[in-house]
């Protein structure tokens, strides 16, 4: 008998109902969301601070590469550099660096830490049950081997005196 293949529709349900799909989802649409608060406090804020100590928003700062940059008739003439709106970006980036690592990366890693700890402290717990029970077990072992090798057990004593037990034809 063949075994039966499963179909692409069943393959790709599979695929969509898996947690790091359903988490990847969830971390697109809040990384979507975080961006524009990013973006807000950047142009809101951060801009307007770099306007406060130059004369333009940051994404006005430019540099010309060929003369003349100018707009002439709908059309810029010259070549420009935008380096204003790459600081722009740059800093947008570092924001939500920062931010994901501080507020989500860090306190992730050191709860990882502790939770980490904790397992390994009672892993330490439970070994040391496990020695303790053995130690147990050997020394009850010992102390039977002890009593067989000096005849004290019941079994002992019947050969040692001689006598015999029900069903014995000495």
């Amino acid at each position: 008998m063949s075994e039966k293949k499963p179909s692409v529709l069943e393959g790709f349900k599979s695929f969509l109902m898996r947690g790091n799909v359903v988490d990847l989802a969830v971390a697109v649409v809040i990384g979507a969301a975080f961006t524009n608060i990013v973006n807000a406090v950047v142009k809101g804020v951060i801009n307007p601070l770099v306007g406060a100590f130059g004369t333009k928003d940051l994404d006005s700062y430019a540099s010309c590469l060929k003369d003349p940059c100018k707009v002439v008739n709908g059309e810029m003439q010259g070549i420009q550099i935008m380096w204003g709106s790459v600081l722009g970006a740059t800093l947008q980036f570092l924001i939500t660096a920062a931010v994901v690592y501080f507020l989500m990366v860090l306190p992730m890693s050191k709860y990882l830490a502790r939770r980490a700890a904790i397992q390994k402290a009672r892993e330490g717990v439970r070994e040391t049950l496990e020695v303790t029970e053995l130690e147990v077990l050997k020394e009850i072992r010992d102390a039977l081997v002890a009593q067989r090798g000096t005849g004290t057990s019941a079994s002992g004593t019947a050969a040692t005196t001689g006598t015999t037990g029900p069903g014995d034809s000495r």
